[in-house]
């Protein structure tokens, strides 16, 4: 997992009192010889389907031999990012199905060709969109909430740990350093379907932090750490430098991606990262 990206962007929301400023930032660790997480962006510039579907960001970690856990993620945020926008009605039923629809294709991918037989993706998407927030989830990459000083983990892990923690057979404590604590239950592309977990509607406000990652931050950075750094760094694209930098301080065995999405009311805005670039993995649609 190893190309450094980066990528922000401010937008108006639609229909919200509120600014977006959003920052994406993948790297390989300090292990890994590639970089099979992938991370994106979406904020369209016809501003009737800003109106209608919002800014949307997702995080991918893929799995598999030579090149194929790449692909996967990469497919990952591409046809995610391209689906949901392309579908008409209930945004979240259109997240969902741009979740369900990409596992199809990758899947289909997956039977062609021996490089790419195995081949699988986590896949956490955040569409906001008229002072609400929506969310789609395979996998055990991480959607949190910061709000009020608080952190709130919005997604639950598809993991064998987890299941152990939710039987009461292990604590979350000891999910942190169980030895199968990167067996995950669900993934895209591993089989036909899957099923999505979806994270009901929640009404957004100016001030609150959304952030998405992959293990190879929750692994190695505790909740509590995230909320700090998020709370205490200039903008967002600093505080996802200062946890990618903290990851690989305690060792970096695996991909590394963040994605923190700020909300701050017009003429308060939160301040934008500097140095903005596109790259394959992170991007504004325009």
């Amino acid at each position: 997992m190893s190309k450094r990206t980066r990528s922000g962007e401010a937008a108006a929301a639609a229909g919200a009192a509120y600014e977006i400023v959003a920052s994406v930032r993948t790297d390989k660790g300090c292990v890994r010889e590639t970089n099979e997480d992938s991370g994106r962006m979406v904020r369209p510039s016809d501003p009737a389907l800003l109106r209608e579907r919002g800014v949307l960001v997702v995080v991918a970690d893929g799995m598999g031999g030579h090149s194929a856990g790449e692909v996967a993620s990469r497919m990952a945020v591409e046809l995610v990012g391209r689906l949901y926008y392309q579908t008409a009605g209930d945004a979240q039923e259109a997240l969902s199905g741009a979740v369900a629809e990409a596992n199809r294709q990758i899947y289909a991918a997956s039977q062609d060709g021996e490089d790419h037989q195995g081949m699988g993706t986590t896949c956490t998407a955040l569409a906001l969109r008229g002072g609400a927030a929506f969310a789609a989830h395979v996998g055990d990459s991480r959607l949190y909430m910061l709000r009020g000083g608080q952190i709130y983990q919005l997604t639950e892990d598809d993991s064998h740990v987890m299941e152990l923690v939710r039987h009461g057979l292990i604590s979350k404590e000891e999910a942190r350093t169980h030895e199968d604590k990167n067996v995950i239950l669900r993934a895209l592309g591993t089989a036909p379907e899957v099923e999505v977990s979806a994270v009901s509607p929640l009404e957004t406000r100016a001030g609150d932090f959304y952030l998405l990652c992959s293990d190879g931050l929750h692994d190695l950075v505790r909740d509590e750490e995230i909320a700090r750094v998020v709370s205490e760094a200039a903008d967002v694209h600093a505080a996802a430098e200062q946890l990618v930098a903290l990851a690989k301080e305690r060792g970096g065995h695996d991909n590394i991606t963040v994605g923190i999405v700020g909300l701050a009311s017009p003429g308060a805005s939160l301040p934008q990262p500097e140095n903005m670039r596109a790259t394959r993995e992170v991007e504004a649609a325009r």
